[in-house]
C-alpha cells in the first residue's frame, strides 16, 4: 500500500514524460507505480492547452504523461508549451522513445537496444543550402544550447564507470518489470529481446535495394533512384548480401550470456542529432555523425528543447541506414522507459518552503512525518 499523498494540484508535479509514439507511450505507463487519474481526469489543464494527459507517481515522483499528436519538432514544440502553462513548477521533462543511432561510439560498439542519454542537441536540419552540400548552423546563437545546471548535475554521474555500472543494473531491472507487467496485464505487445541474430549492421555503402531478378528501373540504374517498394521490403526479401555485415565483439559475447544478461541494455551519453528528417542514409548518418559529433538521430528534442527543460532518452532501434525497419521498436522503447525510470531514481526532489529540511508541507503521513526524505 503507498504512502504517497496523492497531489492537490498541478502545481505539485515537478516531473513531464512525453511520447511521439503509442508504443513508447505504452511502455513508459507500464512502469507508473500507481495512476492518480483513474476515475477520470482530476486536474484538468490551462486554458489554451489542447494536450490529454495521463498522470501518476514513479517511486517517489509525481509524473505527468503525454503523448504527440503527431512525430517532428513542431508538435513537440506545441506539446511542450502547453505542458508548461498547466504545470508551471516543471523542473524536468523527459523525452522517451526510440532513435537510429551511430554504430560507433568513441571505439565503441551500440548494438540494437542500447539506450542514448542526451547532454546537448544539435538541430541538423537548420542551416544553409548550397549547391554542393548543406551546412548546418552551429553558432552559438543558432544553437539550441546546453542543459541548465540541475539536468547537467543529474547526467554527470553517470558519465562515471562506476555511475554509469549502476544506472544499467537498475535498468536491467526495470526492464524486467515492464515485461512481466506486459505479460501479466496481457498486452498485444511483450516488449521481448528480438535477440543477437536479428541485429545486423551492414556496410555504410551497401545499400537497401533490389538486386537481380526481375529487374528494377529504379535499383538497377547507377545513380540508384528511390524504389518505394525496396524502402519498404525487409532484408530477407531483397536478399541483402550477409557478406556485408559488420563484424562487432559485443555481438559475439552476447551470444554466450544468460537469457536475462544479455537484453541488458548499455547506455550512452552524448550530443544527439535533431530534426524532422527520418535518416535512412548510411552514409549521410557518418558524414553528419562526424561533422556535428553526434552520436544518434532523433525528430522531437529540438521541438521542446526551448520550451521546457529537457533529458532526451532514446532507445536504438534501428543505425539509421537503409536497412531500417521497425522489428525493434517496441524492445528500444522498453529499454529507454526503464533507463529513464533509473535516471529519475536520482533525482532529487525541490520542496518550496521547506527550509532547506526537503519537507513538503501538506505531504505528511498521519504520524505527521513527512514522506519525503532528501537524498
Amino acid at each position: 500500500m503507498s504512502t504517497h499523498d496523492r497531489p492537490s494540484r498541478r502545481e505539485d508535479f515537478q516531473i513531464a514524460i512525453i511520447c511521439a509514439l503509442p508504443l513508447e507511450y505504452d511502455a513508459v505507463s507500464l512502469l507508473f507505480d500507481e495512476f492518480w487519474d483513474e476515475d477520470g481526469e482530476p486536474y484538468g489543464r490551462a486554458p489554451g492547452d489542447t494536450n490529454s494527459y495521463v498522470t501518476g507517481r514513479m517511486g517517489k515522483h509525481d509524473v505527468v504523461l503525454a503523448l504527440l499528436p503527431n512525430m517532428g519538432k513542431v508538435s513537440a514544440a506545441g506539446t511542450a508549451s502547453g505542458l508548461r502553462s498547466s504545470y508551471p513548477s516543471l523542473k524536468l521533462a523527459f523525452l522517451v522513445g526510440v532513435c537510429g543511432a551511430v554504430p560507433t561510439i568513441s571505439a565503441y560498439e551500440v548494438l540494437l537496444g542500447d539506450v542514448i542519454v542526451s547532454n546537448t542537441l544539435m538541430q541538423y536540419d537548420f542551416g544553409r543550402q548550397y549547391p554542393s552540400k548543406f551546412v548546418p548552423k552551429g553558432t552559438i546563437r543558432d544553437g539550441l544550447g546546453r542543459p541548465n545546471k540541475d539536468i547537467r548535475s543529474l547526467i554527470a554521474p553517470f558519465e562515471t564507470e562506476h555511475g554509469r555500472e549502476r544506472l544499467q543494473a537498475r535498468a536491467a531491472q526495470h526492464l524486467e518489470d515492464l515485461q512481466k507487467t506486459a505479460t501479466d496485464k496481457r498486452r498485444r505487445c511483450d516488449y521481448h529481446y528480438p535477440g543477437p541474430a536479428h541485429d545486423r549492421l551492414f556496410a555504410a555503402t551497401y545499400h537497401h535495394k533490389h538486386r537481380g531478378q526481375p529487374p528494377c528501373e529504379s535499383c538497377d540504374t547507377e545513380l540508384e533512384s528511390f524504389c518505394n517498394t525496396a524502402a519498404k521490403a525487409s532484408c530477407e526479401e531483397l536478399i541483402c548480401d550477409e557478406s556485408q555485415l559488420v563484424s562487432r565483439q559485443r555481438l559475439v559475447a552476447k551470444r554466450n550470456l544468460e537469457s536475462q544478461k544479455v537484453q541488458r541494455p548499455e547506455v550512452f551519453i552524448g550530443r544527439i542529432a535533431s530534426g524532422d528528417t527520418v535518416m535512412k542514409s548510411g552514409e549521410h548518418r557518418d558524414q553528419i555523425a562526424a561533422q556535428l559529433e553526434v552520436i544518434a538521430f532523433e525528430m522531437e528534442g529540438a521541438g521542446a528543447w526551448d520550451e521546457i527543460p529537457c533529458l532526451i532518452v532514446k532507445g536504438v532501434c534501428d543505425y539509421a541506414d537503409s536497412h531500417k525497419n521497425k522489428e525493434w521498436q517496441p524492445f528500444a522503447a522498453a529499454t529507454a522507459a526503464a533507463t529513464m525510470k533509473a535516471v529519475l531514481e536520482r533525482y532529487a526532489l525541490t520542496r518550496p518552503g521547506s527550509g532547506g529540511s526537503g519537507e513538503c508541507p501538506g505531504r505528511r503521513s498521519p504520524g505527521g512525518k513527512p514522506f519525503w526524505k532528501p537524498q
